[in-house]
């Protein structure tokens, strides 16, 4: 089972152009190009809808959410005011799988889910099971006293997985050795660690 949920990231992954876990990023170096018998095939100019559509399945496929879940971030995003792009990857950034990732604890934002839903990570002390959850400035993210010597976070807390993710970004302050994060402030956006043309994303929803 996970053999195949990997095969299928990874080649999802090569459709979309962006490497969504360190396993695709390996695959995608020896085989720059699509899948299939015409991945290597050159590709005719996408329509202005094509492209904003991809931009768009692209960060769901980087926060791994369904389509009514980034249509209701979107609204949502619409509604605060100031730039809708960077309100959406700001309340998306904010999600507890995506700082669980962020913060080293998970290889992937599919691991880091799948540990909030199997109630290994606490909020301020409280057992946490929607990787949806929005986490507010100043909360702390930990993991669950039980769940420590879990072999996961064992590697976490070694920094194994820190190693093929991104730098720690500046609006987490993570003390890895002891599985814990404090979430400081809602994200700028040049802080966010996604590939994305946000302003694309907010075109396919407002046409």
């Amino acid at each position: 089972m996970a053999n195949a949920r990997a095969r299928r990231t990874v080649r999802l992954s090569r459709a979309l152009g962006l490497a969504l876990t360190p396993k695709a990023e390996k695959y995608m170096e020896r085989r720059p190009y699509g899948p299939g018998q015409h991945g290597r095939a050159r590709k005719k100019q996408d329509s202005d809808y094509a492209v904003r559509l991809r931009e768009k399945q692209r960060l769901r496929a980087q926060y791994g959410i369904r389509e009514v879940q980034m249509l209701n971030a979107f609204k949502e995003a619409k509604r605060l005011g100031g730039q809708t792009g960077d309100n959406l990857l700001a309340l998306l950034e904010s999600r507890l799988d995506a700082l669980v990732l962020r913060a080293g604890f998970a290889r992937t934002i599919q691991q880091a889910r799948q540990l909030v839903v199997h109630r290994h990570i606490l909020v301020n002390g409280q057992r946490v099971d929607r990787p949806s959850f929005r986490v507010k400035p100043g909360q702390l993210i930990h993991v669950h006293e039980k769940s420590e010597k879990m072999v996961p976070f064992q590697m976490a807390a070694a920094g194994e997985h820190a190693q093929v993710l991104p730098a720690v970004p500046a609006y987490l302050d993570v003390k890895l050795e002891s599985l814990q994060a404090t979430f400081l402030r809602a994200p700028e956006r040049a802080e966010i660690p996604v590939t994305c043309e946000e302003n694309l994303v907010v075109e396919y929803y407002a046409r």
